[in-house]
């Protein structure tokens, strides 16, 4: 097993070695951010699977960069690096069996997603979040990591670690026609008035506001446009998603392409 740094108490490196067994990790006390330090550990070729914890991290950050905030020794906060065999078109499909698997971790029968990263009580409380990473290649992905905070974790947290990496790596693994038909259910957006601001974001920036009716297999969600146009929007190209501020079409080009007749 590969262990690197150390932490304290219940994410000490010996804790988490007897966990993950010979899953490859590298423990900490703190750090800056778990994603950067395994995204230069996959550059460096580390396995799938091989996962960054700490049990501190100074500037944590989600999707696109947004900050989080990890509460020591109690938040649960890691990177785990992953080797899908995911053609580039689906960049944005890890989200939905990710965010899944931590649904099925840490919520409950009352708790929903909310597309593309967020795992909610039925008060609205955050469960869990989710940053997706994707490097891809000229003709393939060459790595993945997926980021993650479960907000209220107590310890022992180890354990919660190695429960959340064997589910992850499960519904990665599982066909994606099977993932949606038991993410589609759960999905608190699905059936929103959704205004989604896509990056990148400013005065003028492109955005498109609709219903929120589908989840597609490469991640997008799909918005209905008051026009009556269908608009994926792609996880990883998303800046908010928020309540609309009036009805707002589509620009004329999204993504580079046209926008639908």
């Amino acid at each position: 097993m590969d262990v690197s740094g150390d932490s304290p108490g219940d994410l000490s490196a010996q804790a988490v070695a007897g966990a993950l067994g010979e899953r490859p990790v590298r423990a900490y006390p703190a750090l800056l951010s778990t994603e950067a330090v395994a995204m230069a550990w996959a550059r460096e070729g580390a396995a799938s699977g091989a996962t960054v914890v700490a049990d501190y991290q100074a500037s944590p950050r989600g999707r696109g960069g947004l900050p989080w905030t990890v509460r020591q020794g109690h938040g649960l906060g890691f990177t785990v690096i992953l080797r899908p065999e995911l053609p580039p078109d689906r960049e944005g499909w890890p989200y939905v069996p990710a965010l899944l698997a931590l649904h099925d971790v840490v919520g409950a029968d009352v708790s929903g997603l909310a597309w593309p990263d967020t795992v909610c009580s039925a008060t609205g409380t955050v469960l869990a979040r989710l940053g997706v990473y994707v490097e891809l290649g000229p003709a393939r992905t060459e790595w993945v990591t997926a980021t993650v905070l479960v907000e209220d974790a107590s310890p022992p947290r180890a354990p919660l670690l190695s429960r959340l990496l064997a589910v992850l790596e499960e519904r990665l693994a599982t066909p994606a026609e099977q993932v949606l038909a038991d993410y589609l259910p759960l999905c608190t957006t699905l059936g929103q008035q959704r205004r989604a601001r896509l990056i990148p974001m400013g005065p003028g920036g492109p955005e498109v506001s609709g219903e929120a009716v589908d989840v597609l297999a490469d991640g997008a969600l799909v918005l209905l446009t008051p026009r009556g146009n269908r608009v994926a929007v792609p996880p990883h190209n998303l800046g908010l998603l928020e309540d609309p501020q009036g009805p707002v079409e589509p620009p004329e080009r999204l993504f580079g392409q046209p926008s639908p007749p």
